[in-house]
């Protein structure tokens, strides 16, 4: 069974997100989008279903977490009766790479570790094909599935029933590092990772970005890693926003409101571009109305509510069976049929987020000018329609004041410009 949702720490590379239990425990990775099928689903279900474990080997080790100050380096630290060890794990920021480090280094004594991997390729419906093809000296797994391939490399795993184990010690002042790459199957695999380096431009670049942080008042360090959150599910190279990195979490304990959240909501991507703009962040701004107008393009009378991480439209909402669900809250959904529904509230939003975009100083330019006498020609017309709003209701649409309310701001927006 998944552990509690309180007890995993978000890795990121702004382009998927891993995340890490306090028993060392991948329980989730989507590769290479965050709305990309799972190679590791154990927080939908079990251990089966896809994980990788790093730990401590003694059962009584103390273990305390942290981030590495401004970035989403994680540190997990291992306290046992023979010594000390850490865990430093990060999701590389490097557009060339898809990849996951485990850094494993001595502190004080030694420590025995243990590692178990059970790749379960698209939301545990593949098992794939996993051969050994490094050395002793330089052992890796090389899995491979369909279009995906994953290759696992710093320490020899021996299999068992599909699952891969192994074991090492660390001493003070000795280390190994563990690396996770994912890389289309029908390419040659990628060179080993430097992880010097791509620890030292990781760290620079969340701290850099973090440093940029424009905020005079109390709660810095909430805000400032509240903010981090945000960029992290921001793409880095689409500029879509998604509202979650997550599928299927129940909104109430075994309950079957549980639903696909890894895809660009408009309403959610304006309210985090108007929390970015507050705190000077201009450029990521930017980037992002490039995306709404790429996402909403031809005629506003074919809006969605929501969109794929490149402004795809398709986001059709299945079932899965492969996946029980988190602690059983079935079912496990992926797509979205939000996106076929009329939110008016929407274009309110939108509106809203654009005009503190646009007194920031982001300049306006002919097609994002263009893109909002559209959307307000499009509220007209549906000004009286009723709709499922901001609470996404699956029955009959009503006239909902709220969105009412986002339709005059969406006027009132547009007045003002």
């Amino acid at each position: 069974m998944a552990a509690p949702i309180e007890d995993y720490a978000i890795l990121s590379n702004c382009r998927t997100a891993a995340l890490v239990s306090r028993e060392g425990s991948i329980d989730w990775l989507c590769l290479p989008r965050y709305d990309s099928p799972s190679i590791f689903g154990a927080l939908l279900g079990e251990q089966k279903h896809g994980h990788w474990t790093i730990r401590a080997t003694d059962p009584d080790a103390t273990v305390t977490r942290y981030y590495e100050d401004d970035t989403f380096v994680l540190v997990t630290r291992w306290e046992t009766p023979t010594g000390v060890a850490e865990v430093r794990e990060f999701m590389p920021i490097d557009g060339g790479r898809v990849e996951l480090v485990r850094r494993i280094e001595g502190a004080s004594g030694h420590v025995d570790f243990t590692t178990e991997l059970r790749m379960r390729f698209d939301y545990a419906r593949a098992l794939p094909w996993v051969r050994q093809v490094g050395s002793h000296v330089a052992p890796a797994l090389l899995a491979i599935a369909g279009p995906d391939a994953v290759l696992v490399r710093g320490v020899e795993m021996n299999p068992d029933d599909h699952v891969h184990r192994g074991s090492f010690t660390v001493e003070s002042g000795s280390g190994l590092d563990l690396t996770l790459t994912w890389f289309p199957s029908h390419l040659e695999a990628p060179d080993p990772a430097d992880v010097d380096r791509l620890l030292t431009h990781t760290l620079h670049w969340w701290r850099e970005w973090a440093g940029r942080v424009d905020h005079d008042g109390p709660f810095e360090d909430e805000v400032v890693r509240s903010l981090m959150v945000l960029r992290a599910l921001t793409h880095e190279d689409t500029g879509g926003i998604v509202a979650a990195a997550t599928t299927s979490l129940p909104e109430d304990f075994g309950g079957v409101r549980n639903w696909d959240y890894r895809y660009v909501w408009l309403r959610d991507a304006a309210l985090t571009i108007e929390a970015l703009i507050s705190h000077g962040f201009l450029r990521v701004t930017a980037r992002w109305r490039q995306w709404l107008l790429r996402a909403i393009a031809g005629d506003p009378k074919e809006l969605q509510i929501m969109y794929g991480l490149a402004g795809e439209r398709d986001l059709t909402e299945r079932e899965l069976t492969s996946l029980p669900g988190y602690q059983g809250a079935a079912p496990v959904r992926i797509g979205n049929g939000a996106q076929v529904q009329y939110q008016g509230d929407v274009i309110g939003e939108v509106m809203v987020a654009l005009e503190a975009a646009r007194v920031a100083g982001v300049e306006e330019t002919d097609f994002s000018w263009a893109l909002q006498k559209a959307m307000l020609a499009f509220a007209e017309r549906h000004l009286d329609k009723p709709d499922n709003g901001i609470w996404e209701i699956r029955g009959e649409p009503q006239l909902f004041t709220h969105s009412r309310v986002m339709i005059w701001a969406a006027f009132d927006r547009g007045a003002r410009a």
